[in-house]
């Protein structure tokens, strides 16, 4: 819709600044490059045309003309002779499609920022906390020197948001007007993010708003500190009309002061160098469940630099799953949406970023298909002995259509099995059906694409069709019934004639029973569906009934009715069953067979151990399955506390009477742990053992008679020598032996006594509290390996008991005590 139409200022403003060396120079270096500079005024439909001297005239044919009072003149190969103002320009005497290709058309959006926002048609986001700044930087006094001066800051004000104090998160924006484009078009603009501190000041975003609708995620943003260079940037925006689009530009303030500042926004007519544009994206419809698939291609070379990514309307981010070239000006993005659902369904749009810029297609929509299914279960129009007459009843559904399938499936309500049949006509038959059965029947419908198969409909149950019975010599019709609200009817049927005749026990086992019976035949079940149920009761072993019921199949020669505790008696009772009624045969009472017997409980066990013997009580086990006949116990030894003792292996075993509850085990070695198993026994056999371990005492250790005197060895006033002799343990080992002195009063002499004197006093503890005996010395075992001779009084300590000197002239009682200990 652009004219060729170029617009300016004065031609003093033009001129003067165009004859500047500076700008000379720069206008010349891009010409010569091939890049192409204008100045363009906010809001006018295009801008003036600048061609280099090789573009002037010749191969166009054409010649500028202008009408107005400050026409300038043609004719040289100065470029800036062909201005003028408030007038237009026109390339008179060419075709429009000849016009040079140095020379650019801008559209409406542009701006050079000389007359601020208003003369743009730009404005500030009335929505924000903070608005942007119009500045020119070489006229505002106050404008930080970090913000670059020069030749293009003088004749290109700039617009610039300064955020010196500036709290983080604040994010001020400005609008381009809303811009509905019919070809392939580039905005282009100069950046500038720059701070005292060389930091980031914060991060410029830019957004692109569709159709007034809601706005997504930036397309283009950056953080990092540009310097105190202008740099430029491109968007290839691939949204065209009757689509209408905007952009916005948005600055996040960053802590501490420093600039944000956009300036020399174009609209180009040509294609960006460094922005890929998109191609049409086109709309995916999958159905629910199902995997969606978006497949971007864009013109430009896929870089490694460049940042793909799907996004959706709402503000999320899908990224890309693969990227491919397609050529070397074309590649492909692809991105996949896992199982979508209806919460999915939105638009989405193709974005690519990299340094230079972003390119950013239409959007797209996510289309997710309901698979259908229907709203009522099919109608039963006919029944008979092996089939169905339906109709499938499928014009009302929930879900999505077109129905491109529609399908019956049926199975037995008592079954797990399904059968599906294809259907292209709205009544439908179910041959080959079993009779008397009951069957569900629902109905599947399938819209186009891969999941397009919805959830089965409600189910129609049909009854039994066959059980009948006789009223005279007519025979009573057949009803049937649907779930759901709809009417139901009761089928004729009887109940079973009687219960099977000859009902015998073919075995007996501990825990089981084997039933017989005659063969069912219709006679008697009056019906070709029913089902035959023993139910069997009995008493357990802590006078508890126990019952329950087993179905059984009709058709098995033999019926097992298991889990049955041993010999117990069981009420057994057969049912015949079908859908009118029930017969109940007699009971019958017969007991299981014997088992092995549980165990000996083990909390019964009670043991009194004695030095050499042992006491054992105990009880019946608690699950004797059975008649006791006897008891058998089998023991041994497994560990001594005195290693010279010989253990018993492997064992000796007793057995007893039936009646018997305890046993005295005899002639058995002190201190030895004995192992006891106990296990009871009927007809079938012994049952598991109980195991108990009994430690039995151990004795006190012996030593040998003395002779006459061999006691004595010798003699003086203070001291007595006697022969000490080794003691034999029985049960423990030695552990110590002790010289025990008692002082004998003449006038009351007793005899020597032969118990132990157990609790130790020393000498002086005996002098002090008035003991008649004290410990002169105590010996460990190795010291006594033989018999061997001890000085009783020679002055000595042993094991801290002192062995004082006797008493001349006093009589004394001297013992030798063996001890023996044991740690349970």
């Amino acid at each position: 819709k652009a004219k060729y139409l170029f617009h300016h200022g004065t031609i003093s403003e033009l001129t003067a600044a165009a004859r500047s060396r500076t700008q000379v120079a720069e206008l010349q270096h891009k010409l010569n490059a091939g890049r192409f500079m204008s100045l363009a005024v906010p809001g006018h439909e295009a801008s003036l045309c600048v061609r280099a001297s090789s573009c002037w005239g010749g191969a166009t044919g054409g010649q500028l003309t202008h009408g107005g009072p400050e026409a300038a003149a043609l004719g040289s190969d100065d470029p800036l002779q062909a201005v003028m103002a408030e007038s237009e320009v026109i390339l008179s005497g060419a075709d429009p499609m000849s016009i040079p290709k140095c020379c650019i058309i801008l559209f409406a959006g542009s701006c050079m920022f000389d007359e601020g926002l208003a003369k743009c048609d730009y404005q500030q986001d009335p929505y924000d906390d903070i608005d942007w700044t119009h500045i020119n930087t070489q006229e505002v006094a106050y404008v930080s020197p970090e913000l670059p001066k020069g030749t293009q800051a003088q004749q290109v004000p700039t617009c610039t948001w300064m955020s010196r104090s500036t709290t983080r998160g604040r994010r001020p924006g400005f609008q381009l007007p809303v811009m509905k484009e019919n070809d392939t078009h580039c905005i282009d603009f100069n950046y500038l993010l720059t701070s005292p501190g060389g930091f980031s000041p914060g991060t410029l975003n830019v957004l692109v708003k569709v159709n007034k609708g809601p706005l997504a995620n930036p397309i283009w943003n950056v953080t990092s500190n540009t310097g105190k260079g202008w740099m430029k940037a491109e968007l290839a925006v691939s949204t065209f009309w009757p689509n209408e689009y905007q952009v916005i530009f948005e600055a996040e303030a960053s802590d501490g002061a420093g600039f944000i500042a956009i300036d020399d926004i174009q609209v180009l007519s040509y294609p960006c160098d460094k922005s890929p544009h998109f191609l049409r994206l086109g709309d995916v419809e999958v159905n629910a469940g199902q995997n969606a698939t978006f497949q971007c291609i864009a013109t430009g070379r896929e870089t490694s630099k460049h940042k793909l990514w799907l996004q959706r309307r709402n503000g999320e981010d899908i990224p890309v799953a693969l990227t491919k070239n397609i050529n070397h000006r074309r590649f492909a993005a692809t991105f996949h949406l896992k199982e979508v659902t209806g919460q999915d369904q939105d638009l989405y749009r193709c974005v690519t970023q990299s340094d230079r810029g972003s390119g950013v297609s239409n959007f797209a929509g996510l289309i997710v298909r309901e698979p259908p299914h229907p709203i009522a279960p099919p109608q039963l129009l006919g029944v008979g002995p092996t089939y169905l007459l339906i109709q499938l009843n499928a014009n009302s559904i929930f879900g999505d259509g077109p129905i491109i399938l529609k399908e019956v499936e049926y199975r037995m309500t008592s079954g797990s099995w399904i059968e599906t049949h294809a259907v292209n006509s709205p009544n439908y038959k179910l041959w080959h059906l079993d009779p008397d059965t009951e069957y569900e029947v629902r109905v599947l419908l399938t819209r186009p694409g891969e999941g397009g198969t919805g959830k089965s409909g409600p189910p129609l149950i049909t009854p039994d069709q066959m059980c009948r019975r006789e009223k005279g010599n007519k025979a009573a019709s057949v009803a049937y019934r649907w779930t759901g609200s709809r009417s139901s009817l009761a089928t004729f049927q009887t109940k079973p004639m009687r219960t099977p005749k000859r009902l015998k026990i073919a075995e007996t086992r501990s825990r089981l029973i084997a039933v017989d019976w005659e063969s069912l035949g219709y006679n008697i079940t009056r019906c070709h569906t029913f089902n035959v149920t023993i139910c069997y009761q009995y008493m357990t072993a802590n006078n508890r009934s126990k019952a329950g019921c087993l179905d059984m199949d009709p058709k098995a020669p033999r019926h097992l009715v298991g889990n049955l505790p041993p010999y117990t008696n069981v009420s057994l009772k057969m049912i015949l069953t079908n859908p009118e009624g029930r017969k109940e045969s007699d009971e019958t009472i017969i007991q299981t067979d014997e088992d092995v017997p549980g165990s000996v409980p083990s909390q019964s066990l009670r043991a009194t151990p004695f030095e050499d013997r042992i006491l054992l009580y105990w009880k019946e086990p608690t699950e004797p399955n059975g008649i006791i006949i006897q008891y058998e116990i089998h023991y041994s030894g497994v560990r001594s506390f005195d290693p010279s003792v010989p253990l018993q292996r492997p064992g000796l075993t007793v057995s007893l009477p039936s009646n018997a509850t305890h046993h005295l085990f005899s002639q058995l070695h002190p201190g030895v742990t004995y192992q006891l198993l106990i296990r009871a026994s009927t007809s079938k056999g012994f049952g598991t053992a109980t195991t108990l371990n009994v430690t039995t005492n151990i004795s006190a250790p012996t030593i040998d008679e003395y002779d006459g005197s061999e006691a004595f060895l010798n003699e003086t006033a203070t001291t007595i020598t006697v022969l000490l002799k080794p003691a034999q343990a029985k049960g423990a080992p030695i552990s110590a032996y002790q010289i025990v002195v008692e002082e004998v009063n003449p006038r009351s002499r007793r005899q020597a006594s032969s118990d132990c004197y157990e609790v130790p006093v020393s000498y002086h503890s005996a002098s002090s509290g008035g003991s008649p005996y004290y410990y002169a010395a105590q010996l460990s075992p190795s010291n006594l390996p033989e018999p061997l001779p001890f000085t009783v009084g020679d002055n000595k300590t042993y094991q801290g008991f002192w062995n004082p000197p006797l008493a001349p002239r006093k009589n004394y009682n001297i013992y030798l005590q063996a001890v023996s200990s044991t740690e349970r």
